[in-house]
């Protein structure tokens, strides 16, 4: 596929893609899963040469030591995400355990929902410009096309779950659009 036919499925430029493609930071969570998207793959499919063939495509069960890091400080938004279920072909949904960075560094906005649940620390979520702390325990679910971001707060990074659910995912493949 060339760098125009992905540009033309995935409405970024050419000259972006061409930027990505030789990066070694990874662009945000909305442009991985618009490139994903239009390759029909799986997102952690952009991010890895090879992946293991799950035996039972009706579940995945992944153990700790198995989850595998997307993301890490260097990153360009400073995010740090691991896989919960990398090895599920055909999901809806994305979950990680992610670990923010300290100072916002990116405004996200993407198709889709999100749900983030503090499972360490204390995290400043801003939503459509208003900020919420949110502490260990508290969740939040939202439409994910809202202009977003978030940063830790104190000593430590927080470390929140997120699940992200994906329309366009779901519907691959069913003839739904959204």
């Amino acid at each position: 596929m060339t760098l125009e036919d992905l540009s033309g499925l995935t409405g970024l430029s050419k000259g972006y893609l061409s930027k990505v493609e030789r990066s070694s930071k990874l662009p945000p969570f909305s442009t991985l899963n618009k490139i994903a998207a239009a390759l029909g793959v799986e997102m952690l499919t952009v991010l890895s040469e090879t992946l293991e063939e799950p035996r039972d495509t009706r579940i995945t069960f992944v153990r700790k030591s198995e989850r595998r890091s997307v993301a890490t400080e260097g990153s360009l938004y400073g995010y740090q995400y691991e896989t919960l279920a990398h090895n599920k072909p055909g999901k809806s949904m994305e979950p990680y355990v992610i670990e923010p960075a300290f100072e916002e560094k990116g405004l996200f906005q993407h198709e889709g929902e999100e749900l983030l649940y503090v499972l360490e620390g204390t995290h400043e979520f801003t939503y459509d410009g208003k900020k919420y702390v949110m502490n260990e325990g508290d969740c939040v679910y939202f439409d994910s096309g809202v202009p977003h971001t978030g940063r830790s707060l104190g000593k430590k990074k927080a470390k929140l779950l997120a699940v992200i659910y994906s329309y366009e995912r779901a519907n691959r493949g069913r003839g739904v659009s959204q």
